[in-house]
């Protein structure tokens, strides 16, 4: 268990290392809000797959501009909502990356039950957004950080 803490303490001594783990727990708690949010948009108020998908990602890549802003990168710029729109812009084409993804793998993978088959395209979505949405956000939203 020593030899675990020592490689995770030398990891969080990079700082882009460090920075790119909590940019990937604050996208695990984007996640939850994704799924959450998407649950009851698709299932509760029945509104179809790509706009619930939309709702879902844009409600997530807020919260997590907030937690990124104060947590990963530590911001202190001054012009909020400059930085929120660039955040934004970024997600926006991360969510045209979801999209696509869930567009071009629903195409290519066979029917299974509809409800489940979703939701694990949704996960190849996200894993694919993600390696966008930080280097985006490193490079251009949080680059004075």
């Amino acid at each position: 268990m020593g030899g675990v803490v020592s490689f995770v303490q030398k990891l969080l001594q990079n700082d882009l290392i460090a920075k790119f783990i909590k940019f990937g727990v604050v996208g695990f708690s984007g996640m939850l809000v994704d799924y959450g949010v998407l649950f009851v948009c698709r299932e509760l108020l029945g509104i179809p797959d790509l706009l619930s998908n939309s709702i879902s990602f844009t409600v997530a890549a807020s919260s997590n501009y907030v937690l990124n802003r104060i947590w990963t990168f530590r911001s202190e710029e001054k012009q909020v909502g400059v930085e929120y729109a660039k955040f934004f812009a970024v997600s926006l084409v991360g969510l045209g990356i979801s999209n696509l993804t869930l567009w071009g793998f629903g195409k290519m993978l066979p029917e299974w039950s509809e409800d489940y088959r979703f939701y694990i395209l949704k996960f190849f979505a996200i894993v694919v957004t993600t390696m966008w949405n930080f280097l985006g956000n490193i490079l251009f939203t949080f680059r004075h950080r």
